[in-house]
């Protein structure tokens, strides 16, 4: 399955949320209405199979991911300890691209994978272009010293960004000192009805 290439607020629109870092305003402007021509008039009740399948796809379009790796992390997260879907969004949280947005070195998850994709990340004091890649507890995750003077870059690292208690960062450094808990990951997931989907 390719990734999408369409318009991006059309996504934020359809799942409700902004998915891409830009969108709140626009989410709340008064008569902004649902994709597809003239929006939907009656709002339809989902079963629980539609409440399943749109928060599924809510979480894939959040951390931007393909059907078949989403598939794979809860496959991963199946064969761990303790609660699935814990183990499941510890995954998509401890990801390269992910930790890059949540240290503030980037504005959304899209812009920190393409800095990942271009080789502007180290891991540990190497280069890293794998925005999929896991990062382990102790771990650092730097910016480049050829991209450290990047306009935003910069205009990123102004923005004042509260970082979560798992993480720490010096300057341009940050570090995992922990697996995070369910209160310091994504809120908008409700990872539940995610397993439910997958083990229908």
């Amino acid at each position: 399955m390719a990734r999408y290439t369409g318009p991006k607020r059309r996504l934020s629109r359809r799942e409700g949320i902004p998915l891409f870092g830009k969108d709140e305003k626009y989410l709340e402007r008064k008569g902004a209405m649902p994709p597809g021509q003239r929006g939907v008039r009656r709002k339809k009740r989902l079963s629980e199979y539609g409440l399943q399948l749109r928060e599924k796809q809510k979480a894939k379009r959040l951390f931007g991911v393909l059907e078949r790796q989403f598939k794979n992390y809860l496959s991963r997260a199946s064969k761990k300890r303790g609660e699935i879907g814990l183990s499941f969004l510890r995954l998509l949280e401890t990801r390269l691209d992910n930790l890059v947005f949540r240290l503030g070195f980037a504005k959304s998850r899209m812009q920190a994978r393409q800095m990942v994709s271009h080789g502007h990340i180290l891991v540990d004091g190497k280069k890293n272009n794998i925005p999929s890649c896991s990062v382990n507890i102790n771990q650092t995750v730097a910016i480049g010293p050829k991209f450290v003077d990047n306009i935003q870059v910069k205009k990123n690292l102004e923005e004042e960004k509260t970082l979560p208690a798992w993480l720490k960062k010096q300057a341009l450094v940050g570090k995992v000192l922990r697996l995070p808990e369910r209160d310091e990951m994504e809120q908008s997931i409700n990872e539940q009805l995610i397993v439910e989907y997958y083990s229908r």
